[in-house]
């Protein structure tokens, strides 16, 4: 099995990582052995301490939708860097960027800019609670809302289950009564999500939503029955695009998928790999964050001492300016169809159970041959053959997450042959695999412990 070579100086600095990050070493596999210390990166590639280059599908989990140190970007910060970093007071890069957001994206009448998308989307969860008056939120079983309390329930690392509609939380130190007030549907799922509505009409503050959930496309009708059943009961519904935001089109999956929510949150492609998210919504929610509203009852405080900060807003106006380009998101979806086709073909010709889903910016494989609608029938797939695959990947130089492929306009069509030449070994080296009688390497025995 290849081995990538390891300087002396990264074996230190990652042994210095385990003494001093609790969180431990961070690796793009669930194996420390291939845990990378990055140096730098440009356009589609990474570069680790010890010189070995990548082709880079995490794009730090989606924000480098441009790639790399984007020249635009990196001009636009370094003139702003000239003007100071942060003010705490308005500043015309923020109130640009929130016109080029209300332009852009189909429910932004009015927006709020903040540091990460997890403040985007509690925010908002904080707003449609004052709009409603009630406490409860839906979310659908799978989802990832960021690292507040209320979004690590029943999210993707979930793999013990309470009936539904009873949440799960995915870390200690979540308060019991959160949990209560998190009430989880299953995605895709139109008839139970309404009943679920139904009961708890009088109690829900909003439904939070990806619409596009990881990389599980929403099944035709499913959207659009969600914007009916709460508009219907004057429910607010939250778009979670932090991810789909500006990868699917300027105006996101609301766009892509023709169905317009009260609330978004934004964050990631928007940001050219700067700190800035964005909520953004219809002015009747919106309004309740203004100050002139303070000492009443119906004012919502948001604030941040880097919210609105002015380097990220020319980084984010930078990122907008390249994306509105003509054919940015033509050859951006181009090149995830290429990649898409390529390796549901080579995985077919090897007989390897195999789906491919997502929208071309943002994909992943599923090592199965049944149908996945939803978070439950995605974990019949073969966990340990996916981890084995991303080994394989990494051991050829391709980078990726645990769970997607991202695209960015950085990919070149080289890279992308360089990549399907990887799919190919790869492939070659499950079908061996299997072979001998099971996946090699232990990531089955780490994803057993509960690692992945």
């Amino acid at each position: 099995m290849y081995r990538r070579p390891r300087s002396a100086r990264e074996t230190e600095l990652l042994e210095k990582a385990k003494r001093l990050l609790p969180a431990g070493v961070r690796t793009p596999t669930f194996s420390p052995e291939h845990a990378i210390v990055v140096e730098s990166a440009r356009g589609a590639r990474i570069r680790d301490v010890s010189g070995n280059e990548y082709i880079d599908y995490l794009l730090g989990s989606g924000p480098m939708l441009l790639g790399h140190a984007h020249p635009a970007v990196v001009r636009a910060v370094r003139e702003a860097l000239e003007r100071g970093s942060t003010y705490l007071l308005l500043n015309e890069p923020a109130i640009l960027l929130a016109e080029e957001i209300a332009q852009a994206v189909p429910c932004a009448e009015k927006v709020s800019l903040h540091n990460v998308g997890a403040e985007a989307t509690s925010f908002a969860i904080r707003l449609a609670r004052a709009y409603r008056k009630r406490d409860k939120i839906l979310k659908f079983e799978g989802a990832f809302h960021g690292m507040s309390d209320w979004a690590l329930l029943s999210t993707h690392w979930t793999r013990e289950f309470a009936p539904l509609p009873h949440a799960v939380p995915n870390s200690a130190g979540i308060p019991e009564g959160v949990v209560r007030d998190v009430l989880i549907a299953p995605f895709n799922d139109l008839e139970a999500t309404e009943s679920l509505l139904e009961r708890h009409r009088d109690e829900l503050a909003c439904v939070i939503v990806e619409p596009l959930q990881r990389t599980i496309a929403p099944v035709p009708g499913f959207l659009e029955g969600l914007r009916e059943m709460t508009r219907r009961r004057d429910i607010p519904l939250v778009f979670d695009e932090v991810v789909t935001g500006f990868r699917l089109g300027l105006g996101g999956a609301q766009e892509y998928y023709g169905v317009v929510p009260d609330l978004c949150a934004i964050g990631k492609s928007l940001s050219g790999g700067h700190p800035i998210a964005a909520l953004c919504g219809r002015a009747e929610l919106m309004d309740r964050i203004d100050p002139a509203r303070a000492g009443t009852s119906e004012y919502v405080r948001l604030s941040g001492t880097y919210s609105a900060n002015p380097i990220s807003a020319v980084a984010a106006r930078a990122t907008l300016a390249e994306l509105r380009k003509p054919g940015a998101y033509e050859r951006l979806f181009a090149s995830g169809r290429t990649l898409m086709d390529a390796l549901g073909r080579l995985l077919r010709d090897a007989g390897i159970p195999a789906q491919i889903l997502g929208e071309p910016p943002a994909f992943e494989v599923f090592f199965a041959d049944h149908e996945i609608t939803d978070f439950r029938s995605s974990l019949r797939a073969d966990r340990a053959t996916h981890a084995r695959f991303v080994e394989c990947l990494l051991e050829r130089g391709i980078v990726k997450a645990h769970e997607k492929f991202f695209l960015s306009l950085a990919h070149t069509e080289e890279d992308l042959a360089t990549t399907i030449e990887a799919f190919e070994g790869a492939i070659g080296d499950l079908v061996r695999s299997r072979a001998r009688g099971g996946v090699a390497g232990d990531a089955k025995a780490q994803i057993e412990r509960g690692k992945a």
